[in-house]
């Protein structure tokens, strides 16, 4: 039976091709061949215009960047920076769509079979506005880098308010940003920096420039113009040459600004190599003319506590400056706020309460106490700081006492609970008269790497005792924080953060577009839900 079903199809086949070749048959061929053209050249002159899709914040009115809609075939669409989609699915224009809406720290009532959700009457050219509820605290505002930042609201034929809103210097997605004003503006650096045109990116730091708000800059609202530095071919330079040690990857931190033996301000920064493990630590300087970082110096030990890392900012003890990081998760090392002091790796201090000269030993540390018997705080040089789960420890021991101060276990305002942090950004605040953490945590509830907490503490190095989360994220990573202080408007009042947002260290998958970049937040400081206390006097600078 295959056998004759198959020379039934040869048979068929030849008899198709003989009439196919005839002068008739070519000319109905031409004929299809072009009603087909003509069909095809009508079809794009029934081109459909996207329909726009806005989902804003209930509260403010102000678009929601990075909301998921889905339809009920797992189709997926993601809210650029203006909160909107350009929707134009072939099928699914003049239908009515149910779209599934989540997004992080943000949420919407569900319908009777636990639906989250809305469904939208279609149409080309349309519009459809939708409320979500805020959850979170602070106030998410844009993503910063990597490309398609505007990506729908460019397809819609809205205004963009950057003047890159597709891709800038061929940025796919950056890790960790440092940002200082030098030079009045702000320099912006990051870690590893990925591209179109390859898997592998840049991994020797990649920065950029943005005018400042107050001389001509954008509203920190409405977003940053970045003007990368950037090789022949528009993808952003590397800004660490090959440095002595040989290692393949540089990463910068602690930017501080100093002024030389010759009376000239200089940029530096402390930095760390890695090939891939760590390599070294040490200081380096930002070269003006040739838009790249130099080596100052190399410290004598990887291991050392005494490495500028995290985020810095300065302040000023005693009418003394120092810049102070955050290296260690919490602002507990700092150095003098000379440039020979931060090139000389002696000249750091941390703030601990071991006994001089000391390390911490677990049951056999040993801790500084006065003549009174009171536990002594205080920067000490040549001995490394205490950090939270080690000062945790040490009163569970019972070797710091309940009476004693306790300068880093923060607790959860609302349930008690500790907060363990895993990396920080602190700054005066003149609103508050305080010093204002913004810190995130290691091991919360909703995501290991995800949730970022509000503190306050009368001096850099704390006590820091209460603790607010302000955002949230389900299974999504949001890592190395900073607070960008040269943003803050109403005195204070409202205040400004990014980070990196991740799927690194989750089973997530990657966010198109927005995954590995970074994402910028606002935070009032009025805001009840915060549940600030009033605050009495002055403290601080």
């Amino acid at each position: 039976m295959k056998m004759k079903s198959w020379k039934r199809a040869g048979i068929w086949t030849c008899a198709l091709l003989m009439v196919m070749t005839a002068p008739g048959a070519a000319m109905a061929a031409q004929g299809e061949g072009s009603s087909a053209e003509l069909n095809a050249s009508s079809a794009k002159k029934k081109v459909q215009e996207p329909f726009m899709i806005k989902i804003v914040d209930a509260e403010t009115g102000r678009g929601i960047p990075l909301v998921e809609l889905k339809t009920t075939n797992n189709v997926l669409y993601y809210t650029d920076s203006a909160g909107v989609v350009a929707f134009n699915e072939p099928g699914l224009m003049d239908q009515t769509v149910f779209f599934h809406l989540s997004s992080d720290g943000y949420d919407i009532p569900a319908d009777m079979f636990g639906n989250r959700g809305q469904a939208v009457q279609i149409s080309p050219g349309g519009t459809m506005t939708i409320k979500m509820n805020r959850v979170n605290v602070a106030e998410r505002l844009y993503r910063v880098t990597g490309q398609g930042i505007y990506r729908d609201s460019v397809l819609l034929g809205l205004q963009a308010p950057i003047q890159e809103p597709l891709i800038n210097g061929l940025v796919m997605g950056q890790d960790s940003v440092q940002t200082i004003e030098y030079n009045d503006k702000l320099y912006w650096f990051w870690g590893d920096t990925d591209r179109p045109a390859y898997p592998l990116g840049n991994f020797r730091v990649t920065g950029a420039t943005s005018k400042l708000p107050s001389k001509g800059g954008l509203d920190p609202d409405v977003g940053v113009n970045l003007n990368y530095f950037t090789k022949e071919d528009g993808f952003v330079k590397s800004l660490v040459p090959p440095l002595p040690d040989g290692a393949g990857i540089a990463w910068v931190f602690g930017l501080m600004t100093a002024k030389d033996g010759t009376g000239r301000e200089r940029l530096l920064a402390g930095y760390s190599t890695h090939n891939p493990d760590l390599s070294a630590f040490g200081i380096l300087a930002f070269n003006d003319d040739t838009k790249e970082f130099e080596q100052v110096v190399q410290f004598p030990s990887k291991d050392d506590w005494r490495h500028p890392g995290g985020q810095a900012t300065y302040y000023e003890e005693n009418g003394k400056g120092y810049w102070l990081f955050t290296e260690h998760r919490m602002p507990n090392l700092r150095v003098p706020a000379s440039y020979d002091a931060i090139i000389d790796y002696t000249q750091y201090e941390s703030f601990t309460c071991l006994t001089p000269g000391t390390t911490y030993n677990g049951a056999q540390t040993s801790l500084e106490r006065g003549a009174d018997g009171k536990l002594v705080w205080g920067w000490k040089k040549n001995t490394p700081p205490l950090n939270q789960n080690q000062e945790k420890e040490l009163i569970q021991l019972g070797l710091i006492q309940a009476d004693d101060p306790h300068y880093y276990q923060l607790k959860d305002a609302d349930t008690g609970e500790a907060v363990e942090i895993a990396s920080s950004s602190v700054e005066w605040n003149d609103y508050r008269q305080r010093y204002v953490m913004i810190g995130q945590q290691t091991q919360g509830k909703s995501s290991v790497l995800g949730e970022i907490w509000y503190a306050e503490a009368p001096a850099p190095q704390g006590p820091w005792t209460r603790a607010k989360k302000i955002v949230t994220h389900n299974n999504y990573t949001f890592y190395n924080v900073a607070q960008h202080k040269t943003f803050n408007k109403a005195g204070g009042r409202v205040i400004y953060f990014e980070g990196t947002y991740t799927n690194t260290f989750t089973n997530h998958v990657p966010t198109p577009r927005y995954n590995y970049n970074q994402v910028m937040y606002k935070l009032d400081l009025a805001d009840p839900k915060l549940g600030l206390e009033p605050v009495q006097g002055t403290a601080g600078q």
